[in-house]
């Protein structure tokens, strides 16, 4: 499963002589910003997940996101072009019912704040969906249940949470990319329930050890390769799980995030899009000289003062694995506070 720091122990971003695809028997892909924004394929998504398929590599569709059921899901991915079956979906749903059923007896009542994919996930572990405080839940689940999710079922929560019903939450992203932008997830719906009662929920969904049990349950994958566009989720989670990951950046982290990265948010690779797959990644080296540094491609990464600086030319990709060596090298086990901006308008960022 790559060495256990996920990155080099020295800070690096990790190279690989061999095609991701190849070198990893199962991605480990989130949806939302990877796959998809908006409901419409993000470029190069379509054939990059075809080639890796027929290359040998098994994928799976990972989301936080607990809405849609498996199904609905699959067919979705179809309709985009990549053939999906239900089984190759794994959902927070999934991952949240299956932490209730080990807590409540069985055929317990449960009150969904949420949609249908919750329900379907807790039907599938034998519990009872119910909607009222009222109607003597054993817990009270909470998961992305849409723009629409009238305010009323925040309350059905509240009340039953006051009187010491157990709480869990599929996740707690406090975003979630949309067609129009960035919109609130699941944790800004958590956040009203916290705020009216002050209780805590119990968590499943990434970056926490129940998503990636679920993951691995249902894959069965020996080698995995978690690929998302959140460092604190998808990056995050992958860390937690003691396995390796590629970032993208087609979703919410931008390059400036990517330099700030503390240890557990510094993925393994680092790529533009979903193409990164059928490629091997580019050694990131140290630079020779008095300044030291890092170089990949054709550029060289440098500390100058309190400020990143890059020397060179070459693909902006290997410009940032570059800077990413440099930045994480210098802050250790914290955040990189150097400024960052001219070497990222360099590159185009």
């Amino acid at each position: 499963m790559g060495q256990q720091g996920r990155n080099r122990p020295d800070g690096r971003p990790r190279g690989s002589a061999t095609a991701l695809h190849e070198a990893y028997d199962t991605a480990l892909l989130d949806l939302d910003g990877v796959v998809y924004a908006g409901g419409e394929a993000i470029g190069y998504a379509v054939e990059s997940l075809t080639a890796a398929r027929d290359g040998g590599m098994h994928l799976a569709y990972v989301t936080n996101n607990a809405l849609r059921t498996p199904d609905a899901v699959a067919r979705h991915l179809t309709e985009l072009g990549v053939p999906a079956e239900a089984g190759d979906v794994i959902t927070s749903a999934q991952a949240v019912a299956r932490l209730i059923a080990e807590q409540v007896p069985a055929g317990a009542r449960v009150l969904v704040i949420g949609g249908e994919g919750l329900r379907v996930a807790l039907r599938e572990r034998g519990l009872e969906p119910v909607e009222s405080a009222d109607d003597d839940p054993a817990a009270v689940v909470q998961g992305y249940g849409g723009p629409e999710l009238p305010w009323g079922r925040f309350a059905e929560a509240c009340y039953a949470v006051a009187r010491g019903v157990p709480w869990f939450a599929s996740n707690t992203d406090l975003t979630i990319p949309g067609p129009r932008g960035i919109g609130p997830g699941n944790g800004a719906a958590v956040e009203v329930v916290r705020i009216a009662t002050g209780a805590d929920p119990q968590v499943a969904g990434k970056p926490l050890p129940p998503m990636h049990r679920e993951t691995i349950l249902r894959t069965g994958a020996e080698r995995p390769l978690v690929v998302g566009d959140r460092l604190d989720t998808d990056i995050e989670g992958a860390f937690n799980g003691g396995v390796d990951s590629l970032l993208v950046l087609t979703g919410v982290t931008d390059a400036a995030q990517l330099l700030a990265a503390v240890p557990r948010h510094r993925p393994t690779y680092v790529d533009a899009d979903l193409r990164g797959l059928l490629t091997g990644q580019p050694e990131v080296t140290e630079a020779a000289g008095a300044e030291g540094g890092f170089g990949c491609g054709g550029w060289t990464a440098v500390v100058r003062g309190d400020a990143l600086a890059l020397d060179g030319d070459g693909t902006p990709l290997d410009g940032l694995r570059a800077l990413c060596a440099a930045a994480w090298t210098h802050a250790g086990d914290g955040s990189c506070g150097l400024d960052s901006g001219k070497a990222l308008a360099r590159l185009g960022w």
